[in-house]
């Protein structure tokens, strides 16, 4: 080896030990802590984004920290269902959802995504434990409606949107328990009502409320855009409720974030310490966003000064 070889590698080693005394703080303040995190979107549909995902989890439960996963699946579950010739419609983009409907989600949430996920972390040497909002009385659905607006007449009328549904009620008891045995929980949005029937649930709501519930420290929603953009398409790395509210009522918070950012301000008023939404499709982004000081996509608190 060269002697500019081996100056070459003591710098990478050196470079190496400085991301590890960065990350220490943030090892000691969380450790024993939750982070649940949303998983879906880009991610989901790529080996090596799912590979560096499970990964990423994996190394949390290592240093102390006690991560709790989420799963998503709407592509998957239009894809099963365009394979099975049966067609969707949409209000505000929760999928109207009959009895036929109903039973593939949970076929593709509960069994394909759900396994594959807890088979990504085994590989990552993880200990996963998948379930549902079914198992251990996790979560109790209820059914959720919708209004809309004739743009015509102005008339609102309800619209059944089948059998979507939203967390009434969480028991984190089976989450406890899978992490106290030193496994990671792998939850896929399905859930029964008080009807007995079942409910498929928006992931990014499901995960807001079972972070409320654990009174996680974070709530990691990762998505296909960088954060919450302003005006001029440039990165706001910190928001409050109020903020959000103003950005929106100016029409700068819109389309899909708009649910992604009620999740998170419902999650940050009723217990989980902050909330982040940032790039899935980013490398390792969640830990760029926690472990480091520069941070990576936008953090919610219920106060920006804390």
């Amino acid at each position: 080896m060269t002697d500019q070889s081996a100056k070459s590698d003591q710098t990478l080693d050196l470079s190496k030990a400085a991301v590890l005394i960065e990350a220490l703080p943030y090892f000691q303040r969380y450790a024993g802590r939750t982070f649940v995190v949303k998983y879906g979107g880009h991610a989901m549909g790529n080996k090596q984004a799912a590979q560096d995902f499970a990964e990423d989890i994996v190394l949390l439960k290592a240093v102390g920290i006690n991560p709790v996963v989420v799963h998503g699946g709407g592509p998957q579950i239009g894809e099963m269902l365009a394979r099975l010739g049966v067609e969707s419609t949409f209000v505000d983009g929760l999928r109207v959802t009959d009895e036929a409907t109903a039973k593939i989600a949970e076929m593709v949430l509960s069994g394909a995504i759900n396994k594959e996920l807890v088979g990504w972390l085994s590989n990552a040497g993880g200990k996963a434990l998948g379930v549902s909002g079914k198992d251990g009385g996790l979560v109790k659905a209820r059914k959720v409606t919708r209004t809309t607006r004739d743009p015509e007449s102005l008339i609102e009328s309800v619209v059944d949107l089948g059998f979507v549904g939203e967390p009434a009620e969480v028991d984190t008891s089976v989450i406890d328990t899978a992490v106290a045995a030193g496994m990671i929980p792998v939850i896929a949005p399905i859930a029964p009502g008080e009807d007995g029937e079942t409910y498929n649930i928006n992931a990014d709501t499901m995960a807001g409320a079972i972070a409320a519930a654990l009174g996680a420290a974070r709530l990691f929603l990762l998505t296909d855009v960088p954060g919450v953009l302003d005006g001029n398409g440039e990165l706001l790395s910190d928001l409050n409720p109020a903020d959000i509210a103003k950005l929106r009522e100016d029409g700068v918070i819109k389309g899909g974030m708009v649910p992604k950012l009620e999740t998170c301000v419902s999650a940050v008023e009723s217990g989980c310490e902050a909330a982040v939404v940032l790039d899935g499709r980013v490398a390792h982004a969640m830990l760029l966003e926690f472990f480091t000081a520069r941070g990576a996509g936008t953090l919610v608190r219920a106060d920006s000064s804390s």
